[in-house]
């Protein structure tokens, strides 16, 4: 079995556990023993689950101003925790490819093999989303083969898509491309370098 369908395994049961409440405030409870890389796929699409259910909500056009402003703050925080999380796989693979030189010819690749796999953790959500679409029993039947179409474009992005990790680690492993992991430097998170935040102290 290769890594992404390994990861696509895990991100299907975390969106599965995640719908047995469809709560958006249900505490996670993940299966996988703490500081493997199954436990942070797991938790990553946890995350991003959660995240699609606050997007939803936050739509909601009678939304209280007040909740709504709440809601934002935890979407913040959740944007932040998968960022985190994000860079954490990333260390992942710099350590399971420490050992490796990269060719003199070897490429860097325009994204880190994490933020490729939080594309697939996030198409994940929508062929389950869109498979909900397809199967409602109260939607007319012009509106379920417009979201079937839609899920084949899906399922065949998630193949091409684990294709091409799978073929980037690959080629990381032989040296034929390297990674570099970048930090996001989120400045509107930190005190420090959002003006909003640290003008409220002087």
């Amino acid at each position: 079995m290769s890594f992404t369908e390994h990861s696509n395994l895990i991100f299907g049961q975390a969106i599965r556990d995640y719908h047995l409440t469809d709560n958006v405030d249900t505490p996670m409870n993940n299966p996988y023993e703490r500081g493997t890389i199954e436990y942070n796929l797991y938790m990553k699409c946890w995350i991003d689950t959660v995240q699609w259910h606050f997007e939803d909500i936050i739509r909601d056009p009678h939304i209280d101003p007040i909740e709504a402003l709440n809601l934002k703050r935890r979407i913040d925080r959740s944007n932040q925790d998968r960022t985190d999380l994000v860079e954490e796989i990333d260390s992942f693979f710099r350590q399971k490819y420490s050992e490796v030189t990269p060719l003199p010819e070897a490429r860097l690749n325009t994204e880190s093999p994490a933020w490729a796999i939080d594309r697939l953790s996030i198409l994940a959500l929508k062929i389950y989303h869109m498979r909900e679409q397809v199967e409602r029993d109260d939607a007319n039947q012009e509106h379920r083969a417009r979201c079937a179409a839609k899920l084949d474009v899906l399922l065949e992005q998630q193949k091409d898509l684990g294709l091409a990790i799978d073929q980037l680690l690959e080629d990381i492993e032989a040296g034929h491309k390297y990674m570099k992991v970048y930090r996001q430097m989120k400045m509107y998170n930190d005190p420090s370098t959002n003006p909003v935040l640290y003008k409220l102290k002087s």
